[in-house]
């Protein structure tokens, strides 16, 4: 593993400013090729046909759309009591919530599980979708002569080492040629991003095709300008603390979720013209024809009956930021519950699982 660092910055302050140091240096150093010290192990036992009464669940559901989408579809109600909606997106949000024990699922990217392995938290994936096309592409600061991504070379970038971005952009300089040395990786999350472009501290950040429209609105007549890439973030998965999925009450609960999960993104996707309303106009304050760009750019679920390809892709990240000395090279096949395997793709109909 390279041990020199990116830009004059130590690789493991990327990781503990990212992820916001609650690991401390020893998970850092202790944890990195196994699972969490002191854990029990992940549960194998079969999954409770039923939830037991009472059981209860703390679910992730970023700017409310996992609520909105359960509504709209009008699926009703999961078998068990939500006890918090909480409006938490971010990798390394979601990590420090598993932490502290408020958050008991989530939806993220690949990414996040690798960092929370290397940090010495256990969690596992419970779920997978797929996504076939990019969800982000690269933004200029204003006044930018950027305008392609070999252009990125000696340049600053946003770099959020524990969500997609990161990823997306890493993946990028690879298949352009250019090495990590080439560039300055600036670390921030991804809520710092546009803030770090209108202020001038970085040149590059990639943005969440959702964010782009009203970036370039504002700042499009200054130069600003973007940079499609044809990167692909591949997952979007739902994942859990090994804490959660080792209480029976509650995996049952997760494997209840999953299902309702699936059919809301299915639903959003069939129906563009209401979430377009609803959503992006009524809770976003877009524009309906800012709407209408980004959902033209929208994925079509899939939740494949198997997780190959997804163990596949994972692995790959985890090799990258190996290589790029950000993490320790490890087996992800330890990140999956294989006792979830399936479910999403049973929920919804064979269009959506292939």
């Amino acid at each position: 593993m390279p041990s020199s660092p990116v830009s004059g910055v130590d690789r493991r302050f990327f990781l503990t400013s990212a992820l916001g140091a609650v690991a401390g240096v020893a998970g850092l150093s202790g944890c990195a090729g196994s699972a969490a010290a002191g854990s029990e192990g992940a549960s194998t036992a079969p999954l409770a046909a039923k939830v037991p009464a009472g059981t209860s669940l703390k679910i992730a559901s970023y700017q409310d759309t996992q609520q909105l989408q359960l509504k709209l579809a009008k699926l009703g109600d999961p078998p068990f009591k939500v006890s918090s909606w909480l409006n938490i997106g971010a990798g390394p949000d979601v990590i420090n919530a598993f932490r502290s024990g408020s958050l008991d699922l989530a939806n993220n990217a690949g990414i996040p599980p690798i960092q929370a392995y290397y940090q010495g938290f256990d969690a596992k994936i419970v779920a997978i979708n797929i996504t076939r096309k990019p969800n982000y592409l690269f933004a200029t600061k204003p006044g930018s002569d950027i305008r392609t991504v070999a252009d990125f070379k000696g340049r600053r970038l946003a770099f959020s080492q524990g969500q997609a971005q990161g990823v997306v952009l890493l993946r990028a300089l690879k298949k352009a040629g250019l090495k990590y040395d080439d560039v300055e990786l600036v670390p921030l999350t991804s809520n710092q991003f546009l803030t770090a472009l209108q202020s001038g501290q970085v040149d590059i950040a990639p943005l969440a095709n959702s964010q782009a429209p009203a970036y370039l609105k504002q700042y499009e007549g200054k130069g600003a300008r973007t940079i499609p890439t044809d990167v692909v973030d591949l997952l979007s998965l739902l994942w859990a603390p090994v804490s959660v999925l080792n209480d029976k009450a509650k995996a049952a609960a997760v494997a209840a979720y999953i299902p309702y999960w699936a059919k809301g993104q299915v639903w959003a996707y069939e129906h563009p013209d209401v979430w377009n309303r609803e959503f992006y106009v009524k809770t976003q304050n877009l524009s309906l024809a800012q709407a209408e760009a980004i959902t033209e750019l929208a994925n079509k679920p899939l939740f494949p009956p198997n997780w190959r390809e997804a163990i596949e892709w994972e692995q790959e990240t985890a090799d990258l930021l190996a290589e790029g000395g950000f993490v320790k090279k490890f087996d992800v096949g330890e990140l999956f519950d294989h006792r979830f395997e399936g479910i999403a793709a049973k929920a919804v109909s064979a269009e959506y699982r292939r």
